[in-house]
């Protein structure tokens, strides 16, 4: 565990706080997005879900995986108390995410006739974009201090 620890802290120190945040950001960030599409591939393929009620199911699959990376890993906030606001600021994040993604993968595959998957691919990417913003801003940010 002390290797692993010191491999984290030369690579903060090498790349900078922000970058290194960044990068545990996209981890995080491919890690839902990759449950997402397979759980997407598997319903439509295997169980005949259609592609868009897939889509919404495969997006919330993914939530518990996205909402514990980012919590603990990308933004570093261990604070347990206090968790279901941050849960209910996500979630409203989320389901922002969710009404975005859900109309881009529609007038992706119906008015352009894009590939389900290539579209879904489009619209987690720029739910990445939107989401880190919510998230740093808005669910996970850092407490204010009050200065007296």
């Amino acid at each position: 565990m002390n290797t692993l620890k010191t491999l984290y802290q030369w690579l903060e120190a090498r790349v900078g706080v922000r970058m290194f945040r960044l990068m545990r950001y996209v981890f995080s960030g491919g890690t839902a997005a990759a449950c997402n599409v397979i759980a997407l591939f598997l319903l439509v393929e295997f169980a005949n879900v259609h592609y868009l009620y897939a889509s919404i199911l495969s997006f919330i699959f993914s939530l518990a995986i996205s909402f514990t990376l980012h919590k603990f890993l990308t933004f570093r906030n261990q604070q347990t108390d206090g968790i279901h606001k941050q849960i209910g600021r996500y979630l409203a994040v989320i389901l922002g995410n969710l009404a975005l993604n859900t109309t881009l993968v529609y007038a992706l595959v119906e008015l352009l006739g894009v590939w389900y998957l290539f579209a879904q691919i489009i619209g987690a990417a720029l739910v990445a974009v939107t989401g880190y913003i919510g998230y740093k801003y808005f669910v996970f940010r850092e407490p204010r201090s009050h200065s007296v």
